[in-house]
C-alpha cells in the first residue's frame, strides 16, 4: 500500500438543499471525511473559518444558483481548497444564460437564443420576430417540471405573458419542435448512463411530471458524442447534459450542469472516480461499461433507488497456450482524469451580466446583488396587454423597466424594500396553507420554520420551487400551492386575517 498522504476531504452542504454526496459514495476512503454546511444570509466568513478550521484540501459539492457568485468569492478567500468541480465546471449551473454563453463560447450545439437586458430592445425583438417562441426564467431553481419555460404564439402572448411574469432578463429562444429529448451524465468525460424522454402526444414539453415517459434503448452515438464535448469543454469530473432531438433530425443541448437528479448508484460511481483521480496509487478506477444502463434500465425505478455498490469486471478473454495474445479492444469513450487550470475562465467581473450590468438608462453599475436572496416572481411588473393597446407597451420608458428588473432581480443591498412590496404576514400565510389541499397545520408550521416568514411569503408569492427544499413537500403540492394562490391573492384586499 502506497504511504503517499491522502488529502483531506470536506463535504459541502447547504441549509434547505438536498444533498448529492454522501460519505458513503466515498467507500474505501481510510480518512475522516469533513462536512460544512453553509447556512446563507451573512455566514460567508463563518464558512470560510470552518473550512480552514479543518484543514479541508478538496471541497466536493454541487453550489445552487442562488449561492453561485457567494461561493465565488468564498473560493477566492480559499485559495489552496480545490472546489470540485470548479467555480468554472459550475458556471452552466447558475443560469440558462450561462449555459447559451457556454455554448457558444465551446460551438456546441443549442437553439438560437436571444437575452436582453433593455426592455425596448426586448420589446421590439418579440413585436418583429416570428413566432412561436420559448419564454424561459433564467435564473434561479427555474425549471422545476417545465413551470417556468412558456411557448408563446404571439407578441400579445409573450407581452401578457411578460406583464405578469416580470423575468428579467428576457431569454427568447427559438420553438424547436421536437421528437423527444435525451439526458445523458458523464463521469469523467464518459457517458455512464443515459435515457430519452418522450412527450406526451400533442405535446410539447418532455418532462415526467408533465406526463412524458423515457425509456433506456438506442441513444444515438452521436448525442452521447455531443455531451462528451460539453464535459470537455466544462473540465468537469461528472456532468449532465439534456439534449433535444429535433423533427428536423438534428441535435441541440437544452441544458448541461454538474447539478442533476442521479440514482445513488452513480454517486457512488462518481466518488470512486474521484478517489482515483485524488490517488491513483491507491484507489482504482472504476470500469463502468458504455451502454450498461440499457441492461440496468430494466430494472424497475423503486428497486434502482435502493441500489448502491454496483461494480463491473472488465473482460480477460481465456487462452489455451502461452503464446496467445489477447486482442486489445480500446474503449470509444475512456473514463479520463480532468485537466485543472490555474486561472479563471468565467470570472465574475466579467461574466457576472445579470448584478454587473449597467443600464442604458443608469450612469452607475446596479449595486452588487446576491442571488442568495432571491426575489423574482409573478407580481405585475409590465402594464396591462389588451388587444387594442399594445402599443403602450413599447412606450414604456427605460426607466419603468429598470424598476420591473429591480423588483425581480434578487435583494439589493442597502436598498430598502419597495412600498407597494407584497408581503404576507403570519396569519395571511396560515390562512393561505389553510386552503391548500395536503398542508396541515403541522406542515405549515415547517414550511415557515423552515424559510421563515419571509421567504415563506416570497415562495407563495414569488417562487413556488423553492418549497421544493422543505421536508415532505413534493411538485404535487407545489402544484397545488400555485394553483391556490391564483385564487387566494384575489381576497388579500378584502379579507381581515388578523
Amino acid at each position: 500500500m502506497s504511504t503517499t498522504k491522502l488529502p483531506t476531504i470536506g463535504l459541502l452542504y447547504l441549509d434547505h438543499v438536498l444533498r448529492f454526496f454522501d460519505k458513503s459514495n466515498f467507500k474505501g476512503w481510510p480518512d475522516k471525511i469533513e462536512t460544512v454546511c453553509y447556512h446563507w444570509g451573512n455566514d460567508k466568513a463563518r464558512f470560510v473559518r470552518e473550512v480552514k478550521s479543518k484543514n479541508i484540501d478538496i471541497l466536493i459539492g454541487n453550489i445552487p444558483a442562488t449561492a453561485y457568485e457567494t461561493f465565488r468569492e468564498i473560493a477566492r478567500e480559499l485559495p489552496d481548497v480545490r472546489f470540485l468541480p470548479s467555480m468554472d465546471t459550475q458556471f452552466a449551473n447558475k443560469s440558462k444564460e450561462n449555459v447559451t454563453h457556454f455554448c457558444e463560447k465551446h460551438d456546441l450545439p443549442i437553439p438560437k437564443t436571444d437575452i436582453f437586458y433593455e426592455k425596448d430592445e426586448a420589446m421590439a425583438f418579440l413585436r418583429k420576430t416570428s413566432y412561436p417562441k420559448i419564454i424561459k426564467k433564467s435564473y434561479g431553481p427555474s425549471n422545476y417540471g417545465g413551470y417556468f419555460v412558456h411557448k408563446v404564439d404571439s407578441f400579445k402572448e409573450a407581452a401578457e405573458l411578460l406583464k405578469k411574469k416580470k423575468y428579467h432578463p428576457v431569454y427568447v429562444q427559438e420553438f424547436v419542435p421536437m421528437m423527444a429529448d435525451i439526458r445523458v451524465m458523464l463521469i469523467g468525460h464518459k457517458p455512464v448512463c443515459a435515457f430519452w424522454r418522450r412527450p406526451p402526444e400533442g405535446e410539447w414539453l418532455t418532462n415526467t411530471s408533465q406526463g412524458g415517459s423515457m425509456d433506456y434503448s438506442d441513444v444515438p452515438q452521436e448525442a452521447l458524442q455531443i455531451a462528451v464535448n460539453a464535459s470537455k469543454a466544462a473540465k468537469a469530473e461528472y456532468w449532465a447534459s439534456d439534449i433535444a432531438l429535433g423533427v428536423d433530425g438534428k441535435f441541440r443541448i437544452l441544458e448541461c450542469a454538474t447539478a442533476f437528479a442521479a440514482f445513488p448508484y452513480i454517486r457512488d460511481w462518481i466518488g470512486q472516480y474521484i478517489m482515483w483521480t485524488l490517488c491513483s496509487e491507491r484507489f482504482k478506477k472504476p470500469h463502468i461499461p458504455l451502454y450498461n444502463w440499457e441492461e440496468l434500465g430494466k430494472i424497475r425505478t423503486p428497486l434502482l433507488r435502493t441500489m448502491r455498490n454496483i461494480t463491473f469486471g472488465e473482460y480477460t478473454p481465456s487462452c489455451d497456450s502461452a503464446d496467445s495474445v489477447a486482442v486489445t479492444n480500446p474503449e470509444l469513450y475512456p473514463l479520463l482524469p480532468v485537466e485543472l487550470q490555474l486561472d479563471e475562465e468565467w470570472p465574475s467581473e466579467s461574466w457576472n451580466f445579470q448584478d454587473n450590468y449597467t443600464p442604458k438608462s443608469k450612469a452607475e453599475v446596479i449595486a452588487d446583488l446576491h442571488m442568495e436572496n432571491q426575489d423574482v416572481g409573478e407580481d405585475d411588473g409590465l402594464p396591462e396587454v389588451d388587444g387594442d393597446g399594445l402599443e403602450k407597451v413599447l412606450n414604456i420608458s427605460n426607466d419603468e423597466f429598470e424598476d420591473t428588473a429591480e423588483a425581480s432581480a434578487p435583494e439589493i443591498k442597502n436598498t430598502d424594500a419597495k412600498a407597494d412590496e407584497l408581503v404576507l404576514t403570519t396569519p395571511q400565510i396560515e390562512a393561505f396553507f389553510g386552503g391548500v389541499k395536503g398542508i396541515g397545520p403541522k406542515l405549515t408550521e415547517v414550511i415557515i420554520s423552515t424559510l421563515g416568514e419571509k421567504g415563506t411569503s416570497e415562495a407563495i408569492t414569488a417562487d413556488p420551487s423553492v418549497f421544493l427544499t422543505v421536508k415532505n413537500i413534493q411538485q404535487k403540492k407545489v402544484d397545488a400551492i400555485i394553483a391556490h394562490w391564483d385564487n387566494f391573492k384575489t381576497t388579500l384586499v378584502t379579507t381581515d386575517f388578523s
